[in-house]
């Protein structure tokens, strides 16, 4: 392919040259009006961030877990997974404290459908205006439920759309190294999960930590859509999220105490969640039951370092291509990553319950 050569043509623009349009996007404080917080989302928020850093600050003793569809596509299927959740929360609240996950935007390594918010329709015509406003649109109706959410945070303008609507955030293996994120990640309003490296790398979780508790400047938007100088305080409730590399798991107790002693090198707290998907399950979901059980199994034996698991569930287990004709998608099966089914996902939860409901009391600080 030859090169692009502006010899002899003094006229030529030299900025946004690749760029095709400029299409109009509401501004958060338009779509905020159009789809504002209730008083019953307001208080599932407020709740579930407080309740994730009493966790992180041991004084609530219960383990709290991610769980979810690997991506959001269907909101009739979500809702219905929701509403099963949120009573399978309210069963085993003693013990856990159950979070939805509810991720809209997906990081890929070349290329592929990237969210809901990208791509609402799944057809290519990417009307993030819609997307966006759907997905504040499902996001109000979980949280209604009285069933908090947690999602990734990827592109640094979504949290103005919809951070009101978060209980927690995760930064994905890809973008934890990133400044961008992590100087978002130090105005987040919520808990941080910060993934360790695609390769395995501890190193790069850790740093991101460091860097997303300490003050910011930085460029970025406002509730107007107008572009402003971000200036944060810093979030001191970042931690490690163990999700594998390089294709193998990291939540055995010798992965565990070499987190653990990373975390202390750092003077940072002993806070870590457990990705069952991904590398540690080698993206098999039948393996994931035996992820959680290993960690419980580590809970029961004395650890005081696992804070958390992250669950990839859906309402039917395994995943699906997008077909061209999309009336043939089967209802609640994950376009992306594989899941466990919601008969998995029960029994999982029920039974990590059973073992740890008389052993977490004792690790309140």
């Amino acid at each position: 392919m030859p090169l692009r050569t502006t010899e002899n043509n003094g006229s030529a623009p030299l900025e946004n040259i690749n760029v095709a349009s400029f299409d109009p996007m509401p501004t958060p404080r338009a779509l905020h009006t159009r789809l504002p917080l209730s008083a019953l989302a307001q208080k599932t928020v407020r709740k579930g961030r407080q309740t994730l850093e009493a966790i992180l600050d041991r004084r609530d003793p219960r383990l709290f877990i991610i769980a979810g569809p690997c991506s959001i596509h269907d909101p009739k299927a979500g809702l219905e997974y929701a509403k099963k959740l949120r009573e399978l929360a309210d069963a085993l609240a003693d013990t856990l404290f159950i979070v939805m996950r509810v991720y809209f935007e997906k990081p890929r390594t070349t290329v592929g459908w990237k969210g809901y918010i990208n791509d609402p329709f799944m057809d290519d015509s990417f009307r993030v205006d819609i997307g966006m406003e759907r997905a504040r649109e499902f996001l109000l109706a979980v949280n209604e439920l009285g069933l908090p959410t947690g999602t990734e945070a990827l592109d640094p303008t979504s949290p103005q759309y919809l951070g009101d609507l978060i209980a927690w955030n995760a930064i994905g293996a890809r973008t934890t190294e990133s400044q961008t994120h992590r100087e978002m990640s130090s105005g987040l309003s919520t808990p941080v999960g910060f993934k360790n490296g695609t390769s395995g790398d501890l190193g790069v979780a850790v740093n991101a930590i460091l860097s997303a508790s300490r003050p910011h400047s930085f460029l970025g938007m406002d509730a107007d859509g107008k572009v402003a100088i971000v200036r944060t305080s810093g979030n001191t409730y970042g931690h490690m999220v163990l999700r594998g590399g390089d294709d193998k798991p990291n939540y055995d107790t010798v992965a565990i105490a070499l987190a653990e002693a990373a975390l202390a090198r750092a003077k940072l707290p002993a806070n870590l969640v457990v990705d069952c998907s991904h590398a540690n399950s080698y993206k098999k979901p039948e393996l994931q039951p035996l992820v959680l059980a290993d960690v419980v199994g580590q809970i029961v034996g004395g650890n005081r370092s696992i804070v958390g698991a992250m669950i990839e569930s859906n309402l039917e287990a395994g995943n699906q291509q997008i077909p061209a004709d999309l009336s043939q998608l089967k209802y609640g099966l994950s376009v992306t990553d594989a899941c466990v089914d919601w008969t998995t996902t029960e029994k999982m939860l029920r039974d990590a319950a059973a073992h740890l409901k008389t052993v977490l009391p004792a690790r309140r600080a």
